[in-house]
């Protein structure tokens, strides 16, 4: 049950349904909700994916608004419904400026927007580009420890693209008990590529950094591959580089060229989702005319119905489902709630009676 519900009502209809009070949690609140916590949140995650896989959740397409004056950019918007003992709908509204990087500003900026079902009235503002991380993380470290259970575990991880989304991951992988020999990072930006180094130095890893300065020399000596750019379209073609068959997390969807995919074992979030907008499933699909390449999704392998075998690349590409961060939300929701400090806002629905 929803926190807000064991709380004091804002008011109560003549009808008598409760419209709940309305919180703002803002990004330091979010984080320290989070913080220190990656194990609790990948089974927050994991949780959610078994729901979607039951049907449980409604998780349609998502929404982009694009700009013919600004190519790059783009705002998306994800609603979701998230079933279970703890029902909740709402909306990740997201945007993704890539430009903002050479300001030193992070891409992405997002709120999420959770909804009662009982009422569909709003309940709570939580900043979400911190919630949006967290889930990708989350999701990318269940893929990492599911598709890599029947072949030696991954002892080299290798970042290709080293923005906000690789520090979480990274920060997920080592807060989960995962430990490395070496953490390769590339860049097509020295700059970003030093400030990853520097971030992972000062994290307390024990595991020495590496810069690599052509993208072949990172796959090639990483077991553990994570894909985290802005890349809009496929720029890795040579599957020889993958020879040594590694564990793909290719969050960024965009980076790997259809006949990478086509000697890999493909799993995915949600076939339906993972396949359009140009992601570079769906460029397979749209070449090869059919989904075969597609082997199944990542609950399925959680549930035992998809193998990874060890002798292939297995490549993870995820599209982020909205119920990911409606889950997450929810549980920085709860955790704000019981600590007291949940910030109402007054009087924020000022007609709350049918007829005045």
């Amino acid at each position: 049950m929803n926190t807000y519900r064991t709380a004091d009502p804002v008011s109560d209809t003549a009808e008598g349904v409760t419209v709940p009070p309305f919180a703002v949690i803002p990004g330091g609140q979010v984080r320290q909700a989070l913080d220190g916590r990656e194990k609790e949140i990948v089974e927050v995650v994991e949780a959610a994916y078994r729901l979607h896989g039951a049907g449980r959740t409604v998780n349609p397409p998502s929404s982009f608004l694009r700009f013919p004056d600004r190519a790059a950019s783009r705002m998306i918007a994800l609603p979701a419904s998230l079933g279970g003992g703890s029902p909740v709908d709402g909306l990740k509204w997201i945007s993704s400026f890539p430009e903002n990087v050479r300001s030193g500003v992070p891409r992405a900026s997002a709120v999420l927007i959770l909804n009662d079902p009982g009422t569909g009235y709003p309940f709570a503002c939580l900043e979400s580009s911190i919630i949006s991380a967290t889930r990708t993380a989350a999701s990318a470290v269940s893929a990492a420890d599911r598709l890599s259970r029947d072949r030696t575990r991954p002892t080299r991880v290798g970042f290709f693209g080293t923005g906000l989304i690789a520090r979480y991951i990274h920060t997920f992988l080592e807060g989960s008990g995962w430990t490395f020999d070496d953490i390769g990072v590339y860049d097509v930006s020295a700059e970003s590529a030093a400030g990853f180094r520097l971030y992972a130095e000062q994290s307390g890893s024990a595991a020495p950094v590496t810069v690599h300065h052509a993208p072949e020399e990172l796959i090639r000596t990483s077991d553990l591959v994570v894909f985290a750019t802005v890349a809009g379209e496929p720029h890795v073609d040579d599957p020889a580089w993958f020879d040594h068959n590694p564990v793909v997390l290719h969050v960024s969807l965009r980076d790997l060229a259809p006949r990478v995919l086509l000697a890999s074992t493909n799993i995915v979030d949600d076939i339906e989702h993972c396949l359009r907008a140009a992601t570079s499933p769906h460029l397979t699909e749209q070449l090869t005319g059919n989904r075969n390449f597609v082997h199944g999704t990542l609950e399925d392998v959680m549930a035992g119905r998809v193998t990874v075998p060890a002798d292939r690349p297995a490549v993870f590409s995820p599209f982020g489902l909205g119920v990911l961060d409606l889950a997450v939300g929810s549980f920085v929701y709860d955790r704000v709630a019981r600590s007291g400090e949940l910030r109402i806002i007054d009087d924020f629905f000022h007609e709350r009676r049918r007829y005045g």
